[in-house]
C-alpha cells in the first residue's frame, strides 16, 4: 500500500542508487549499485521512471562529464531526492521507537551519500571520510590488525604440512597460495559444487537455526537460487536477490541468481563459506525472510529496498559472515568441523577484514593502489586476485571505498559478540527480522526488549 511514507523511502532509495548509476531493476549485479531489490508489488516511483534516470544509468552516474551533469540537472529538476531524505527524517522523528530508529538511520546515510554525489559533480566540498566511516558505523576510522586470524591460518597449516615454523611473512603467504590451489573449485564444478552445498547447508540451517524462529517462516524457501558465472566483474560473486516471480497462488517464489567471478581463484572451503554467506542461511535466506515478514505486515515497505551502504547493510553483512557458525549451530571458527573449513572460513574472515583496512589506507592514509595491494595480500592472505580488485575497484570508487568497505568487519564482530551473549532463541529472531526490522545500531536495544 502507497503511504507518503513510502513515497518517500521509494524516492530517496531510487533517486540516490540512480544518482550513483544504479538500476534496482536489473538482474545482474554489474547493474545494481546501492539498492539490492524491489521484489515487492508497489509500482515504481517516477524517480526510476524519468528520462534522464537512463542516461544517469548509462553514464554509470554522477561525474564531471558533460552529458552527466546535464541529465543530473533535469533529473534533480524534477525529482527532490534531497527533500525525500529530509521527508524520510522528519518522518522518523514523528513515528519514534525501532522503526524511527531505523529510518532515521536510513536517512543519515542517505545523506551523506547526496553529499558524496555533489562532492563527484564538483557541487559541494568534499566529504570527509571520517563522516563517512562514523555514520555508517558510530566509531571512527581505524586501521585493522588482522595478525590474531593470521596467526590462527598458521597454525592450522603447520598441522596440515603446509608450514614447518619459523617461516616469514612471504612464507606463509606461499603456503596460503599453495593450500588454495590445492583446493581450487575449478570453474566448470561450480555450478554443480554450489547445488550440492545449498543443500547441505540448507539441511544444517533446519536442523540448527530454524526451529528458533517463528512456525510461520518454517515453510519459505530458503534457497531458491540459479548460479550465473560472469567474466571479469569487479566483484567476487553478485547475490541478485530479485523477488518478482509469483506462484499461480499469488504468493512469491523468492527467487535469487549468484554470479560468480568466472576468474575467481577460491578453495572449496572458502566456496562453501560463500555458498553460506551468500545464499542460505545468509543473504538469500534473509531476504526471502523479510519478503513473508513484509508480505504478512509484520515489517514495514522500507524492509522491501534493501541497501548498501547503510546501517542495516552492516547488520546483513554481519549475518552472513556468521551464517556459516549458524548452520552449524555454533559460536566459533574452531568450532566448525576439520581443519580446512576452519582455514576456508579464517580467510574469508581475513578478507573482509583486508576490505576495512583497504578503505582506511586509501582514503585515511592516500595510499596508493599498488602499496595498499601489497600490503593486504600480505597482511590478510589475500589472492592476488582480490587484492587488486579491494585495492581497486573496490577501494577507490568514491561510494563503496569510503562507505561499504568498512561495513563488513564490523557488521562480524556485532554479530559473533550477540551471538556470543545472547542464546539462540532470542538473538536468531531478532536478527531476521521476527521482532520489527533492525539495523546495526538498532538491533541491541531490540533484542534488550
Amino acid at each position: 500500500m502507497q503511504t507518503p511514507l513510502n513515497s518517500l523511502v521509494a524516492t530517496a532509495i531510487v533517486g540516490i542508487d540512480t544518482l550513483w548509476g544504479g538500476d534496482v531493476m536489473s538482474p545482474s549485479g554489474t547493474g545494481r549499485l546501492i539498492a539490492d531489490s524491489w521484489f515487492s508489488d508497489e509500482p515504481l516511483p517516477p524517480a526510476y521512471h524519468h528520462p534522464a534516470a537512463q542516461v544517469l544509468r548509462r553514464c554509470g552516474g554522477v561525474s564531471d562529464k558533460p552529458e552527466a551533469k546535464q541529465a543530473c540537472a533535469a533529473y534533480l529538476d524534477d525529482i527532490d531526492v534531497r527533500g525525500a531524505i529530509e521527508g524520510i527524517a522528519a518522518q522518523a522523528r514523528r513515528l519514534g521507537g525501532p522503526r524511527g530508529a531505523y529510518l532515521a538511520g536510513l536517512a543519515d546515510c542517505f545523506a551523506v551519500m547526496w553529499d558524496l554525489a555533489m562532492e563527484r559533480m564538483g557541487h559541494g566540498p568534499p566529504v570527509p571520510y571520517e563522516r563517512c566511516v562514523r555514520t555508517l558505523l558510530g566509531t571512527a576510522p581505524q586501521p585493522v590488525d588482522g595478525s590474531e586470524r593470521r596467526h590462527q591460518v598458521a597454525e592450522l597449516l603447520r598441522r596440515s604440512g603446509y608450514l614447518s615454523g619459523g617461516e616469514s611473512e612471504r612464507d606463509l603467504v606461499a603456503a596460503v597460495d599453495a593450500w588454495r590451489r590445492e583446493h581450487a573449485v575449478s570453474a566448470g564444478d561450480i555450478a554443480t559444487l554450489g547445488a550440492r552445498l545449498i543443500s547441505e547447508l540448507d539441511a544444517l540451517t533446519e536442523q540448527n537455526v530454524v526451529p528458533y524462529l517463528p512456525a510461520e517462516l518454517h515453510g519459505v524457501p530458503r534457497a531458491n537460487v540459479r548460479f550465473v558465472p560472469i567474466d571479469d566483474a569487479w566483484f567476487s560473486g553478485s547475490m541478485n536477490y530479485l523477488g518478482r516471480t509469483r506462484t499461480p497462488q499469488g504468493l512469491p517464489a523468492y527467487e535469487a541468481t549468484y554470479e560468480i567471478n568466472a576468474g575467481l581463484f577460491i578453495s572449496k572451503p572458502e566456496f562453501w563459506q560463500l555458498i553460506s554467506h551468500e545464499v542460505v542461511p545468509g543473504h538469500v535466506t534473509t531476504f526471502a525472510y523479510l519478503q513473508d515478514l513484509y508480505r504478512r505486515g509484520q515489517v514495514g515497505f522500507e524492509a522491501t529496498v534493501l541497501t548498501m551502504n547503510t546501517r542495516a547493510a552492516v547488520l546483513f553483512e554481519g549475518i552472513a559472515n556468521n551464517a556459516i557458525l549458524m548452520a552449524y549451530g555454533v559460536t566459533e571458527v574452531a568450532d566448525l568441523p576439520g581443519t580446512d573449513l576452519q582455514i576456508g572460513v579464517l580467510l574469508a574472515l581475513l578478507q573482509d577484514d583486508a576490505k576495512a583496512q583497504a578503505s582506511y589506507l586509501t582514503w585515511q592514509k592516500g595510499w596508493p593502489q599498488q602499496e595498499v595491494a601489497a600490503r593486504i595480500r600480505a597482511d590478510f592472505l589475500l589472492s592476488q586476485e582480490r587484492a587488486d580488485k579491494l585495492s581497486g575497484a573496490w577501494g577507490r570508487h568514491p561510494l563503496l571505498g569510503r562507505m561499504y568497505l568498512p561495513a563488513y568487519r564490523a557488521g562480524t564482530e556485532l554479530v559473533y559478540r550477540l551471538r556470543r551473549s545472547h542464546p539462540p532463541a532470542a538473538v536468531l529472531p531478532t536478527l531476521f527480522g521476527c521482532r520489527g526490522l533492525v539495523d546495526a545500531w538498532t538491533v541491541e536495544s531490540v533484542l534488550r526488549g
